[in-house]
């Protein structure tokens, strides 16, 4: 198997998991938000129905088609990529990522900031599928995630500063529907919605920076 193959299993893996860590802590924050306040008994059946559908069915195969999307335009630009061919690849697959992103299909598309929100998505795909090309390129011995990370990013530094643009994308985006609730197209809970977004949110990244402490240790 070659070193292009070899990576791109461990980051399938990897970030299959990272998925079903991230699903798995999101329906333990929706019972604690629920649990929270005194009138969410109410709509507690609606939101925790609607919550657990998406994890289970929308959420889970969305992020897994763009994890496939994202890693095969990495493949293909590792083995026969230039910037021009970058660049068309993106454009031509971005609206088949967009089908995949929660935040996106769960937006109303005629809100104010929907094209906001759209350019911060397009951004992260950009800087999603540049992570995957570092790690695809790849080609010293790696048995695991965290040999791959320190071959692919020479030092911590290197290494959070890939993280850290992908975050604030991520955070960015949030911050539009904080701002906002009515740009997002739910039945009901919004808020309880964004505060489980934003907790998630904090925590992954949380995890990702003291896995990063492991990795560099």
């Amino acid at each position: 198997m070659s070193h292009i193959e070899r990576n791109y299993n461990i980051l399938k893996e990897k970030m299959i998991n990272q998925m079903e860590t991230a699903l798995t802590f999101g329906k333990k924050l929706i019972d604690s938000e629920l649990d929270a306040g005194l009138l969410n008994f109410v709509v507690k059946p609606v939101v925790k129905a609607f919550y657990n559908y998406w994890c289970d069915k929308d959420a889970r195969t969305g992020t897994k088609k763009q994890i496939k999307l994202v890693l095969d335009l990495g493949k293909r630009l590792v083995i026969n990529g230039s910037q021009d061919t970058f660049e068309k690849l993106i454009e031509d697959n971005f609206q088949e990522y967009l089908q995949g992103d929660q935040t996106y299909l769960r937006c109303n598309k005629n809100h104010r900031d929907f094209t906001k929100l759209r350019e911060i998505t397009k951004e992260c795909f950009i800087s999603q599928v540049e992570g995957a090309v570092k790690f695809l390129e790849v080609q010293d011995a790696a048995e695991d995630y965290d040999d791959l990370t320190r071959s692919a990013f020479k030092t911590k530094e290197e290494a959070y500063d890939i993280l850290s643009k992908q975050l604030d994308y991520h955070d960015k985006g949030i911050k539009i529907v904080e701002r906002d609730p009515e740009i997002l197209d739910v039945p009901t809970g919004k808020k309880i919605i964004i505060n489980i977004l934003r907790k998630g949110f904090e925590q992954t990244k949380k995890e990702l920076v003291e896995r990063l402490n492991t990795v560099y240790k």
